[in-house]
């Protein structure tokens, strides 16, 4: 009964604020369309991987007209000039959970079984607009986990700017074999909701068509999981299986994301064609040797498990915890292996806002500033199908950019210090 409200609030929300409102629709314009140039000390345009001093950007309505050296100004053009700063693309980040919060505030168990949808959905609007004034112009949102189809509605709201927020893509409800899942530790006799939709078999790619209805930008699989409280995860859906999800999702121009930790459950999502690896704890030199070969993208989540092993007492230092140490192995194997690279902290196990901690850890870990940069831009909007939209500095691309003081090439930190926000070509924050 749950997902049903879930889903008609969510199909009620989106008819209200218009059935086509689409992803990359900016909020409406109360005035003409006027050109503004933005002339930062130097452009990181999200191609190149090189800081360009001296470059400006000039902007008309939502999108970017010029960027260069030698950009002149219209007659009836606004120019902003921001001394000290570093113009970026608009960062992505391709792993939040807009309707969770932090564990160390509430568990999971306790959000998903006991925060009602209202103050959950309102609370995932509030956690969009801080995103957005943290530089991220774009998320993509891997799972409700257990607020059915609301993250429909808030994409909507977001378009036609009523919450204030970044693009969206949705994945809705998430896929999960039966029993796989949680909350997890009642009554067997009990039937509890879950964090995600159970389907196997041919009724998996029955659910993942009715996700695509219902809104989903995205498919996201749970490739393994634990099946019991305490036990190691190990593998759930077979290639045959993932494969059937991928070749419908696909056929629907919607990407794959696979939930996958265990080499097993990585190899065969790799092999079923999924766009995506999310998290990759224990992956071999083997697995992703088969990525880098298959072109599948990585997005290891180094944030989730930082904050998970603080929750637990880690104060940060060493003895680093297993789980750190395991980690920092399937970060270092993926380097050398020359995989392509999402960034996604899996933001909502943390703070919303503080996104940029992925990034933090990337480069700390060893990742290049510039190729962390570039991963989450211009590889970002790759991996979400967008690169003809955003991740880029310009002509014709959405005008999504974000100024911040200093050089985040030479220090990654310089990404807290967000002087201007701009989405669409609307400036949102201008401090």
């Amino acid at each position: 009964m749950i997902f049903r409200t879930v889903a008609m609030i969510g199909a009620l929300l989106a008819a209200t604020l218009g059935e086509h409102a689409g992803w990359a629709q900016s909020p409406p314009q109360t005035l003409a369309a006027r050109s503004i140039l933005l002339v930062p000390d130097a452009v990181f345009d999200g191609r190149d991987g090189v800081v360009h001093e001296g470059w400006r950007v000039l902007v008309r309505g939502d999108r970017i007209m010029a960027a260069g050296p030698a950009i002149t100004a219209p007659a009836d053009a606004e120019i902003i000039t921001l001394p000290g700063t570093t113009l970026l693309p608009g960062l992505i980040d391709a792993h939040v959970h807009l309707f969770l919060h932090p564990y160390n505030e509430t568990s999971w168990n306790d959000q998903v079984l006991k925060e009602p949808l209202a103050l959950r959905t309102l609370r995932a609007g509030a956690n969009a607009r801080v995103t957005l004034m943290a530089g991220f112009t774009t998320v993509r949102d891997l799972g409700t986990e257990g607020a059915g189809y609301a993250d429909v509605g808030l994409k909507a709201a977001i378009a036609q700017g009523i919450v204030l927020g970044p693009r969206v893509l949705v994945a809705t409800r998430a896929l999960v074999a039966t029993g796989s899942y949680g909350p997890k530790g009642f009554d067997p006799d009990v039937d509890v909701p879950q964090g995600a939709e159970e389907a196997d078999g041919e009724a998996l790619v029955t659910a993942a068509r009715r996700q695509i209805g219902r809104g989903a930008d995205v498919v996201k699989l749970y490739a393994d999981y634990r099946w019991g409280p305490g036990e190691d995860s190990r593998p759930t859906f077979s290639i045959a299986e993932m494969r059937a999800v991928v070749e419908a999702a696909h056929a629907a121009g919607r990407t794959v994301a696979a939930h996958a930790s265990t080499p097993v459950g990585m190899r065969r999502a790799v092999l079923a064609g999924v766009d995506s690896i999310e998290h990759g704890n224990d992956g071999t030199a083997e697995t992703f040797a088969l990525m880098k070969a298959r072109d599948t993208a990585f997005c290891p989540t180094l944030a989730a498990t930082d904050a998970i092993e603080h929750y637990r007492g880690w104060n940060g230092a060493t003895p680093e915890p297993a789980a750190i140490i395991a980690k920092r192995i399937s970060f270092q194997l993926a380097l050398k292996a020359g995989v392509r690279f999402c960034v996604g902290g899996d933001t909502g196990v943390f703070a919303h806002g503080n996104n940029v901690r992925e990034l933090e850890l990337m480069a700390a870990w060893g990742m290049p500033r510039a190729a962390v940069l570039l991963a989450a831009t211009s590889g970002n909007a790759a991996v979400l199908g967008r690169s003809d939209q955003i991740g880029k500095i310009a002509a014709g691309m959405l005008a999504d950019m974000i100024a911040v003081a200093g050089n985040p090439e030479q220090d990654i930190a310089a990404l807290r210090s967000i002087i201007l926000v701009m989405k669409g070509g609307t400036i949102v924050k201008d401090r």
